[in-house]
């Protein structure tokens, strides 16, 4: 998100929403969406918005309206996702861990389909079809065993990963589907991992899974979706970046052929350089040679730099001087707690404001009350007005399902 598209003014936001702040470009986020809609035009597509990775209510209700899906992990997400408009049949429901409760409820809200991770939760799936008297929808994602070339935490591709099934049992699988009353396997789908910045892998897993729904064809079985995943990376610090037409082609290449509808599941694509974070500095500090910029935001706001050690750019607001390396550090009790390290800034103020990049996706949605602190603001930018789109928590916020208890026990 840069600062001067939005043509609204850093100091002002900061005036009337306070700090630590979450700021969305909502322009942003619909020519993102639109250069990858666009790149598969011509063919049959549904852009699937992957929730995990910004699930505010205004953001999913915006794609939606676009004529976005929802990529869902969760029946929480789930329910976001019809709460804020998205239509039920462009829902679909992943994860490797559904409850039973969870598989029934999405089942009975007639989503489009539910992707399997496991032959034994088809068996759970199918169980639970038979109870409701229905026939679900399924697809089954595949574990094509590519190297994604990406952080280890975000593979998700690899026989060592938790996802997914082998191609041979993935076979197995769709032949049981196909014979039972209530499966039915209208789609596949594969995620080889999060942040890719080449092409090659996405290719590889592509001709792979493109090659067993040909396999499963001879068996009469028709597969309609061609559920690609997300991932393509974004611009950090200095990624070269894959270009939605490049990624559109080889996907349509290795499908060639099929009458399939291609679902992709974008979220860090659309939404992480259409966010910024916003921060006051409260002190500098020194020990040693070692300089702090200690700030009020912290990892519990913010967890990806702690998590995967992630770059995000930070710059100080209408700040000049010499430059210098420093850690900008947080108030939470942990040496993990940082938004950045060697970062090169001015020298800061107390209520100076520091603008960190990149944070729309896996941002806001990965926070925390850890050491009861607070989930902060989100703000919403569009056309150059400002809507505020989730109210900051209060203390009383925080305690109230703990308040809402019976105590008695305690006197």
């Amino acid at each position: 998100m840069s600062i001067e598209k939005t043509n609204v003014d850093i100091k002002t936001l900061v005036k009337k929403y306070n700090t630590p702040l979450y700021v969305y470009d909502f322009n942003s986020i619909t020519e993102r969406y639109n250069e990858l809609k666009g790149a598969f035009d011509g063919k049959k597509s549904l852009v699937a918005y992957a929730v995990k990775s910004n699930s505010n209510l205004a953001v999913i209700r915006h794609l939606a309206n676009l004529g976005a899906g929802a990529d869902c992990v969760s029946i929480g997400e789930v329910k976001r996702a019809l709460k804020a408009g998205v239509s039920r049949y462009r829902i679909i429901f992943s994860g490797v861990g559904k409850k039973d409760e969870e598989i029934r409820e999405a089942l009975s809200f007639g989503i489009l389909l539910i992707n399997l991770e496991s032959e034994a939760e088809m068996k759970r799936v199918e169980m639970i079809a038979r109870e409701l008297e229905i026939e679900a929808r399924i697809s089954i994602r595949v574990n094509p065993n590519v190297d994604p070339k990406t952080h280890p935490y975000i593979s998700t591709g690899l026989h060592e990963n938790k996802f997914g099934v082998s191609i041979d049992m993935a076979k197995r699988m769709y032949i049981y589907a196909k014979k039972s009353e209530n499966l039915n396997p209208i789609g596949i789908h594969f995620h080889i991992g999060s942040q890719l910045t080449e092409l090659s892998p996405i290719e590889e897993a592509c001709n792979i899974v493109a090659d067993l729904v040909r396999s499963l064809q001879a068996l009469d079985i028709e597969i309609k979706f061609f559920d690609v995943g997300g991932g393509i990376g974004v611009v950090y610090d200095d990624e070269v970046t894959i270009k939605p037409e490049a990624y559109a082609h080889v996907i349509t290449q290795a499908i060639k052929g099929l009458d399939v509808t291609i679902l992709s599941e974008p979220g860090r694509y659309m939404m992480a350089n259409s966010g910024i974070f916003l921060t006051r500095v409260l002190y500098e500090k020194v020990n040693g040679d070692k300089r702090f910029v200690i700030i009020d935001g912290a990892m519990n706001d913010l967890l990806r730099p702690s998590l995967y050690n992630a770059y995000h750019k930070i710059e100080a607001v209408q700040k000049e001087g010499e430059m210098s390396l420093a850690d900008v550090v947080g108030p939470v009790c942990e040496s993990g707690d940082f938004l950045g390290k060697d970062i090169a800034l001015p020298p800061l103020e107390h209520n100076d404001i520091l603008v960190v990049h990149s944070v729309g996706a896996y941002g806001f949605t990965m926070s925390s009350n850890y050491n009861t602190r607070g989930k902060v603001a989100e703000v919403a930018v569009s056309d150059g007005k400002d809507y505020l789109i989730r109210e900051r928590e209060t203390f009383e916020d925080q305690i109230r399902l703990e308040e809402s208890c019976d105590s008695s026990w305690q006197k």
